[in-house]
């Protein structure tokens, strides 16, 4: 993600404070296309708000690679069949309810090992806010269709694809892809798929395109 304006990222951050401090637990949802920004962004946010918040990635629940494979989905990977989706829902919805006492454990994504991690994500129930991001929060077919309403906000995030495109092609050289892999890869799954993505831009409560530098 290109540089944000420190006044524009503060925006931004005044925003999910608010959302923080309204005395009850909220779930604010990043949404956008692959390299867009959005984990970027959510980092971000959560180390601001100092201890309000905690980052639950919607890539905890990919489906792991022997599973993509014997469904025949490895070389989708990334698609909306190749999530655990009623499991993301699941989650949001026990993370609106929080229990006293009772600590919630999220998966995460290793993108070293390109494999979901069990339980590596915990979720005090003290914590008001809940940041997550990823790329079909505002996907509505299937059992995506059931996250939006679990999200007190959701923003998309609208990064032209001058920038987006080759931060992703490096980000898959950074992991382990050759470039002609890389932009293979970013040709024929992630850009069908940021297409996909992109029809959900209009169920947004927020758009953050001029937020970013251009």
């Amino acid at each position: 993600m290109p540089d944000m304006d420190t006044q524009q990222f503060e925006g931004l951050a005044a925003r999910a404070r608010a959302l923080a401090e309204t005395g009850e637990r909220r779930i604010l949802g990043l949404a956008g296309p692959p390299g867009a920004g959005k984990s970027t962004l959510a980092a971000r946010l959560v180390d601001r708000l100092d201890g309000l918040a905690v980052l639950v990635p919607m890539d905890g629940f990919h489906l792991a690679r022997a599973e993509l494979e014997r469904l025949g989905r490895a070389d989708r990977k990334g698609a909306p069949d190749t999530f655990d989706a009623a499991g993301y829902t699941a989650l949001l919805t026990r993370l609106r309810a929080p229990e006293p006492g009772t600590t919630v454990y999220a998966p995460a994504f290793d993108r070293s090992l390109e494999e979901p991690v069990a339980g590596a994500v915990p979720v005090d129930p003290a914590v008001p806010l809940v940041v997550t991001e990823g790329n079909y929060l505002l996907h509505d077919e299937g059992a995506w269709a059931g996250v939006l309403p679990l999200l007190d906000e959701a923003w998309y995030l609208d990064l032209p694809d001058r920038h987006r495109v080759p931060r992703l092609i490096e980000r898959h050289v950074r992991f382990g892809k050759d470039r002609a892999r890389a932009e293979h890869w970013v040709r024929t799954s992630d850009e069908p798929n940021a297409r996909l993505i992109a029809r959900g831009r209009d169920r947004a409560h927020l758009v953050v395109g001029d937020e970013l530098q251009d």
